[in-house]
């Protein structure tokens, strides 16, 4: 039986879609309620999409508006935080910069959306030509340490604003937002990696697609 299009994964995706709006608004505020707020609808969003993959292949509920949906709302769900983020970087406040990195600089913006931008194009060049390519290793990796990132960004900048109007200076808030601001740092460094690599690794994988031959 062909699974109805408005079944509950696609229901999960679009809601995830709905949000985005909303979701780079709270992430633009400085209202430190607004920032939390946003902290936890980027983690429901996130884990929403882990969700709604589960139960399309679950029960059996994978349709062709559920693939085309579901890539959609993840790449919206990176540029309605990512994009965000880079601006608040650039900002003038005292906590404005982002951990260890300080301003973000324009090439991760282009590196990150360069690439999706190019997978994508490459995927419909690929399904012309009758192959469809899979999401590899890589790229889900890619995307988790993408996540990873922008969930311990979303969460610092509240709580360094927290830390600054209550001046937390004991050893055990030093510890804690070290560790963080670290996390945060090494995240975006291991997503931009694997970004790159996640890249090369599905052009040396359909390379023929492309006429390179062993």
């Amino acid at each position: 039986m062909t699974p109805s299009r408005m079944n509950v994964p696609n229901v999960i995706t679009l809601a995830r879609i709905a949000s985005c709006p909303l979701l780079a608004w709270l992430v633009m505020s400085e209202n430190l309620q607004l920032r939390f707020f946003g902290f936890g609808l980027f983690v429901v969003a996130a884990l929403s999409d882990v969700y709604d993959g589960y139960l399309a292949r679950r029960y059996d509920m994978i349709t062709d508006m559920g693939k085309l949906l579901d890539p959609f709302a993840d790449k919206l769900l990176l540029a309605v935080t990512l994009v965000p983020i880079y601006l608040i970087s650039h900002r003038v406040g005292p906590l404005d910069e982002a951990p260890v990195w300080g301003q973000l600089p324009m090439w991760i913006l282009l590196v990150i959306f360069g690439r999706e931008i190019f997978i994508t194009i490459f995927r419909g060049y690929a399904a012309k030509q009758g192959v469809v390519i899979a999401a590899g290793v890589a790229g889900k990796r890619k995307a988790l340490f993408q996540m990873l990132f922008i969930g311990g960004a979303l969460l610092w900048y509240p709580l360094a604003q927290v830390a600054s109007d209550r001046a937390w200076v004991g050893a055990a808030w030093r510890f804690g937002s070290e560790g963080l601001e670290w996390f945060v740092a090494i995240t975006l460094g291991v997503a931009i990696v694997l970004t790159v690599y996640s890249l090369l690794d599905y052009l040396w994988s359909y390379r023929t697609l492309v006429g390179i031959r062993d």
